[in-house]
């Protein structure tokens, strides 16, 4: 019996610790083509991508790339291209940046003749207050815009859609386990 107490403590911590985990989020710079150089067929810019995403403290982003490197910079040597001073330089090929404070992040590709056709990318990492607070109700159809009522559509689904669902999941599972260990 004692064993049985031992294992299931142990699975509940480890729930516990995979819903401190889920608070975090990794995007994927770039979705499938990953950090490449810009052909000017792209159907965005990694700028594009980057403002229909919603980043945090403590998400990361992954740079995917070859024969390439990646450099975090300073907001001037983002707009001049200036590959001579990174804060960070990475050349792995997989890299992972995670985000320590809010703020504007500027990365560039380390070929300066990539950064300049547009392999560069500026991340604003919101800060824990701000809250998404939500937008005025469409109007019930009718000229003048709103709410199309011919149009059912689904919503886009954001990262921040996917962070919600799982972290509700998580959340509902660790409290129906904690219900089981007390009434076991």
């Amino acid at each position: 019996m004692a064993s049985a107490s031992i294992t299931f403590k142990t699975v509940l911590m480890s729930i516990l610790f995979a819903a401190v985990l889920v608070n975090s989020y990794r995007f994927k710079v770039g979705d499938e083509k990953g950090w490449t150089k810009p052909t000017g067929k792209d159907p965005q810019t990694y700028n594009q991508w980057a403002a229909k995403n919603r980043f945090h403290i403590g998400d990361t982003v992954y740079f995917k790339y070859r024969n390439d490197s990646v450099l975090e910079v300073d907001s001037a040597d983002y707009l001049n291209c200036n590959t001579s001073n990174p804060i960070s330089k990475f050349e792995d090929g997989n890299t992972v940046f995670e985000f320590d404070r809010s703020g504007f992040f500027y990365f560039i590709s380390g070929s300066s003749d990539h950064c300049e056709v547009g392999q560069k990318i500026i991340i604003r990492v919101m800060h824990p207050s701000e809250v998404e607070s939500p937008g005025p109700a469409p109007s019930p159809g009718g000229a003048g815009g709103g709410w199309d009522s011919d149009n059912w559509e689904p919503l886009g689904i954001n990262s921040t859609t996917k962070l919600f669902a799982l972290s509700y999941f998580v959340t509902v599972v660790t409290g129906l386990f904690v219900v089981l260990y007390l009434f076991m």
